[in-house]
């Protein structure tokens, strides 16, 4: 999924993202508010990592988080089959 779209969906997104980097307060997800570079800056903040390392890791969280929605769209419906 490009940033636009996680964007776009950034409630969905963010909680999505607290599971995965969970030194992240609810107040640095309001702050952020779904701008890519905002989120690398909290996470280089509170893991201690440095810029590519965090910019890596939001890179491969956006390639699964549309894998994981696309699977849990299709529990749901494989669910009420």
């Amino acid at each position: 999924m490009n940033w636009d779209q996680i964007e776009g969906k950034w409630k969905q997104a963010a909680g999505k993202i607290k599971e995965k980097w969970g030194k992240l307060t609810d107040d640095d997800l309001q702050m952020v508010r779904g701008k890519r570079d905002q989120l690398v800056g909290k996470i280089q903040e509170r893991y201690g990592i440095a810029k590519d390392e965090a910019e890596r890791q939001v890179d491969e969280f956006s390639r699964t988080y549309d894998t994981d929605e696309t699977t849990t769209r299709e529990k749901i419906r494989a669910a009420g089959r």
